[in-house]
């Protein structure tokens, strides 16, 4: 026989299930099929907001506006002949008075069965409920809805957390992410902002004709990224597949098959560490545009992240609270431009060009916590970028397009058009920063089959040497940039990152409903 949950010991659970079985007897469905609200508690409240109304008594007399509203109950406290309760919406919530003489339940039979004690000790806080009547003004100016008609919607068997000392402890809240919902008012906002933020993205990109698509989670090869993947495995076909860790390379294949502008929003997963700004599964924006370069890119997301801050806050200042302390990002275009060489330069105090590769060593070994063996063993493009990732990403407060990297960064990008830059080995890629952390990351796309291949056998031989995060050899993509695509430029953008900023969230469990939490006993 199966045990029984913990939760089946507790003593609210045995009340309410008691309850549950007297509602039932009265003759009260406590899970009807449907219900069919006329109103919002937001509707009622802004629509109402600046009117008279009327009083309990004009509500009452049914002279005053008939509304149908649901919603999760919050509070409860009876006063002889009435009751006042609160009932919470997805955003807002709205006063109801029940009343001994005039209020009404669905479905209660027997008229030795009072409504209103009815509702005093059979319902709980925490339970769905329906209900239909006639808004009022109290005395207090407070809007509130006089109860013709309670329809119980839901009866919970377990109670929600204490408001002030129920549900602090942060790792309970993100697994149990319905109670920080219901019990925190700006949880419920973040969550809101993060779908708006989405939505005017998918809008940005629409009005653009850029045509949105998808492609598969699970790859035989996978690329586009220099990362760890999960493995899994097809027992029908009997083949290992690997989750995406990108969008790139079936979107490149789009690109080549003709269709010029594309994007895609969707869940990417790198088996890698979890910390404020990681999670091994991620919402990531991919999209590329035929015949754009990264100049043409770098316009386009600095105004789209423009026009997501001004659709949200009437502003291009953006207020996050960052060690502590309070800065204001102001992400109005354009956005400020500077080669990572440069960018050491300023935010370090070091000029590349005039240190040696031994002079770099003797720095990052000093300096840093690297592995001196990785050290060791990095080329000078691997050492410029370890230098950017050490001394300058943290100070990046303000956004910035990190322009002109070192080749070794990525095998998917072209070589830059200047013969000088070109010389040193730089590409064209920039990554956009702010508030010390990435926000997305963009080429001039590599379209050249030649060097392409070079350059992915280049990553192949360190896959082989060892390197988990290096690319496999993809000849189906090889193949499809021999038949053809055209100059291009594409980016990735980090959604959860990004709603971070937008949300003033510490970390990125914080815009994910459901982080990836270590599993424990229940």
């Amino acid at each position: 026989m199966t045990e029984k949950p913990h939760y089946h010991q507790h003593e609210e659970f045995r009340n309410r299930t008691q309850k549950l079985n007297e509602i039932r007897e009265a003759g009260v469905e406590p899970y009807p099929h449907r219900f069919d609200p006329t109103h919002t508690a937001c509707q009622i409240l802004e629509t109402h907001k600046d009117d008279p109304i009327g009083d309990s008594e004009a509500a009452a007399k049914g002279e005053t506006p008939l509304v149908c509203v649901a919603g999760r109950l919050v509070l409860f406290r009876a006063m002889g002949k009435n009751a006042f309760a609160h009932i919470q919406e997805a955003t807002h919530k709205i006063q109801l008075m029940f009343n001994r003489d005039h209020t009404l339940v669905e479905g209660l039979e027997g008229e030795e069965v009072k409504p209103l004690k009815f509702i005093e000790k059979k319902i709980d806080l925490g339970d769905l409920i329906g209900v239909e009547g006639h808004i009022f003004r109290t005395g207090k100016g407070e809007i509130t809805i006089f109860v013709k008609k309670m329809t119980l919607l839901c009866k919970t068997l377990l109670p929600l957390p204490e408001k002030h000392s129920g549900l602090i402890d942060k790792e309970m809240r993100y697994r149990k992410r319905w109670l920080d919902l219901i019990s925190h008012d700006e949880v419920r906002h973040t969550f809101l902002t993060r779908s708006k933020m989405m939505r005017i993205i998918r809008d940005n990109l629409n009005a653009q004709e850029f045509l949105e698509v998808e492609t598969p989670v699970l790859q035989n090869i996978y690329g586009g990224a220099e990362a760890r993947p999960f493995h899994s495995h097809i027992n029908a076909t009997d083949q290992d597949v690997y989750m995406r860790i990108s969008l790139e390379i079936p979107l490149k294949k789009i690109l080549v098959g003709g269709i010029e502008r594309i994007y895609e929003i969707g869940k990417v997963f790198r088996n890698e560490g979890i910390d404020r700004t990681h999670n091994p599964e991620f919402t990531m924006l991919e999209a590329y545009a035929a015949y754009w370069d990264y100049n043409d890119m770098m316009n386009f997301v600095e105004k789209l992240i423009e026009q997501i801050a001004l659709e949200l806050f009437d502003s291009t200042k953006i207020a996050y609270t960052l060690n502590e302390e309070e800065v204001v990002v102001d992400v109005r275009a354009p956005w400020k431009r500077i080669t990572m060489k440069d960018s050491i330069k300023e935010y370090a105090g070091l000029d590349v060009d005039n240190l040696t590769d031994l002079e770099i060593h003797r720095v990052l070994q000093n300096e840093t916590e690297i592995d001196p063996k990785i050290i060791a063993k990095a080329s000078r493009g691997a050492l410029i970028a370890m230098l950017f990732d050490e001394f300058v990403v943290s100070k990046l407060i303000q956004p910035h397009h990190i322009i002109d990297h070192p080749i070794e960064t990525t095998p998917l990008c072209k070589p830059h058009r200047k013969a000088e830059e070109r010389a040193e080995g730089m590409v064209e890629r920039f990554e956009s920063f702010f508030l010390g952390q990435e926000l997305c990351n963009a080429y001039s796309e590599l379209n050249d089959p030649v060097i392409q291949r070079e350059l992915l056998e280049a990553q192949s031989l360190k896959r082989d040497a060892g390197d988990e995060e290096a690319h496999p050899l993809d000849e189906e993509f090889l193949e499809a940039i021999c038949q053809g695509m055209p100059p291009a430029s594409g980016i990735g953008i980090g959604l959860d990152r990004l709603a971070m900023l937008f949300t003033n969230a510490t970390s990125i469990r914080d815009v994910l409903y459901f982080p990836i939490m270590k599993t424990t006993q229940l």
